[in-house]
Order: C-alpha cells, then structure tokens, then sequence
C-alpha cells in the first residue's frame, strides 16, 4: 500500500501531507485516521505510550468521545527527508460545555511507502471561552478553503 506524496519531501510535498493529515483528522474517523499509518506505528500523544493501528483506532475513538466538536489546524514547521515537524491548534469543548484550545507541536516519520510509522506530539490545553474560539466551520469536516492556516496566528 502506498500514500502519497511520498518522500523525500519538497516544502510543496511536506505541507500537501501536512494538510491531508488535518483533513483525515477533522473526519473524527478513527480508521480512516488510522489507515495513514503503518501497522506497527509508534505514537507518544502527551504521555500515552503505544503503538499499532489498533491502538491508534482505539486512543482516537476514546479522544473524540472525551473531545467534541473538535476542529483542528496543522501548519508545516520544518522537513527533513522522510520527517516532517508540523505545529497544530484544536478547539473543542468536554460534555459540561467547557472550550479549550489546545497548541502542540508533532513530530512525524515515514516509510518509504508514505505510511507514517513514528508520530510523537506533544500538546497543551487552555481553558477559553465559547466567544474566544477561532474555528466555526461545519464538523466533522474539511477546513473550508477560506479559513487561514496558523501563520497570523499569535501564538
């Protein structure tokens, strides 16, 4: 199985994977998600150790059950041959209706088939107010083509 682009990375490359991975996560889709990755793949999410499709289906499924009406931004950070670093906001609210934003940084890793096999993120959550959120279009789904990726962003 293949997913491309594949690397080695160009930034044009690089930032279409980055997108494409922002589009599958904002499906909520835990398989679909799953399926960029290898079978094997390695994952360090905030302090959850794990690795494998199945492990990943699972952590989603049990992320967006706690995370709702989640939608997220990835940017491009930096590339490297079959790395790519990207840095992400989310917003979503816990079922008492409390927002957060959360800002973290991934770390991703590729076979030569584009399949990720290694992703470490790291991530922090601020509480916010409904009225602070950023991020309105329709989910799950696609970032509409008119809502801007993170480079005005302030943080």
């Amino acid at each position: 199985m293949s997913r491309p682009p594949l690397p080695p990375f160009t930034r044009e490359t690089a930032a279409q994977k980055a997108r494409m991975a922002e589009d599958a996560w904002n499906s909520r889709d835990p398989v679909r998600v799953a399926g960029a990755y290898t079978e094997d793949s390695r994952w360090r999410n905030r302090s959850e150790v794990f690795q494998g499709r199945e492990a990943i289906v699972a952590f989603l499924t049990r992320k967006w059950e706690k995370e709702l009406e989640y939608r997220l931004i990835k940017d491009l950070w930096a590339f490297d041959g079959n790395r790519i670093a990207v840095r992400f906001q989310y917003e979503w609210h816990d079922a008492a209706g409390n927002w957060f934003r959360s800002y973290g940084n991934e770390q991703w890793e590729f076979d030569e088939h584009g399949l990720m096999r290694r992703r470490e993120a790291s991530i922090n959550d601020i509480a916010i107010a409904e009225k602070d959120r950023r991020f309105h279009w329709p989910a799950p789904g696609p970032r509409p083509a008119d809502v801007p990726g993170l480079g005005d962003s302030p943080f």
